[in-house]
């Protein structure tokens, strides 16, 4: 079975980013969600079944940076990948900071 993680470091802090919602969708049909740890990570978003298709992960960063009282440019962050044929677990970090994010393919 595929399986997806995530896990978001605050760039302006240097710490993990705690508290974060993240919703797993499949072709706009949310999937399940989970909030990040005091380490910042999601580690597995349960037993949903992930065939091969087109996911997202949107991450809820505008009241992330609001709890902490700093103004931020993107209210959430939508990060968007393809999961092909086959069983493998997928990692998708987010490096965030109130005016901008990267993403990578993590392991």
């Amino acid at each position: 079975m595929n399986t997806v993680s995530t896990h978001i470091l605050d760039a302006t802090a240097g710490t993990p980013a705690d508290g974060v919602t993240v919703t797993l969708a499949l072709g706009g049909t949310p999937l399940a969600s989970g909030v990040t740890d005091a380490d910042g990570r999601i580690g597995s978003f349960g037993d949903v079944p992930l065939e091969p298709g087109t996911y997202t992960l949107t991450f809820a960063t505008g009241g992330y940076f609001d709890a902490r009282g700093l103004e931020s440019f993107y209210p959430e962050v939508v990060v968007t990948f393809r999961i092909p044929h086959g069983e493998r677990h997928f990692h998708v970090p987010l490096l965030l900071s109130p005016y901008a994010y990267s993403t990578y393919r993590g392991s």
